[in-house]
């Protein structure tokens, strides 16, 4: 039987380390730390603002070109992880746009393999009108 238990809190933490990682090496462009992010497979999916990265190879082309600096991320407004069990994870961001008057949203589903440990499977970035 598959263990579904919410919130593990050791594994919350865990996955809490691997993402605030991510989000440093998105700030630095950190390129090697990005893509071990991500699960190496074709079948990994990224949507962002101005991309869709269907397959790694397609996530990790997006990386390289990417310019440096500080990113969209001005503020974060709310952080979410939920885990299930201690191999599945979903990580949401809720977030500032820097220098526009709009909300960011991030969404990550996170897998840990056997032989990988913790990979990002798929991930979307949008943005919205803040509520009025």
């Amino acid at each position: 039987m598959m263990d579904v238990t919410p919130n593990i809190p050791e594994v919350v933490a865990e996955v809490r380390r691997i993402f605030e990682r991510y989000e440093q090496a998105l700030i630095d462009k950190d390129v090697a730390v990005l893509d071990a992010a991500f699960w190496n497979s074709p079948h990994t999916i990224r949507y962002a603002m101005t991309e869709h990265g269907y397959g790694f190879a397609e996530i990790h082309a997006h990386r390289v070109a990417r310019p440096p600096g500080p990113g969209t991320k001005e503020k974060r407004i709310r952080l979410e992880i939920l885990t299930l069990g201690r191999d599945l994870a979903t990580v949401n961001l809720e977030f500032k746009v820097r220098g526009r008057d709009r909300i960011g949203r991030q969404s990550q589903t996170w897998v840990r393999f056997p032989d990988l440990g913790w990979k990002v499977i798929a991930a979307h970035v949008s943005t919205r009108e803040p509520a009025s």
